[in-house]
């Protein structure tokens, strides 16, 4: 029996088993993980996701946890809403931010696990 046909009959009795994503699947896959860690790698960024985590959030009560300009903040929750990470909701005159994408909520959850978590 050849390695091709042992191959197959392996694959054929095997059944269930899930197959490898086919390489231009993972090739996305890892172009939208790479963007996703990019748009991580950031310290503003990281912090501003840190405080999301725990709920909803205005630029002023980011302002007054993160101990930096309104400015900047807002320039990072833009680049965070423009890669799909947060989504803004508009209460009168005030913007509130949340995490909108549930993949970055489970990795900050992670790295807070990792790294700022008392042992």
């Amino acid at each position: 029996m050849s390695l091709d046909s042992r191959q197959q009959a392996r694959t054929a009795s095997d059944g269930a088993r899930q197959q490898p994503p086919v390489a231009t699947d993972m090739a996305e896959r890892a172009a939208a993980a790479a963007a996703l860690m990019r748009a991580l790698s950031h310290e503003g960024r990281l912090m501003i996701l840190c405080h999301l985590v725990g709920g909803e959030r205005s630029v002023g009560e980011l302002e007054g946890l993160l101990g930096r300009r309104q400015a900047a903040i807002s320039q990072q929750l833009a680049r965070l809403r423009i890669e799909g990470i947060v989504k803004a909701r508009r209460d009168g005159k005030m913007i509130h931010y949340s995490l909108a994408d549930p993949r970055a909520a489970r990795l900050i959850g992670l790295l807070y696990e990792l790294f700022c978590q008392d042992d």
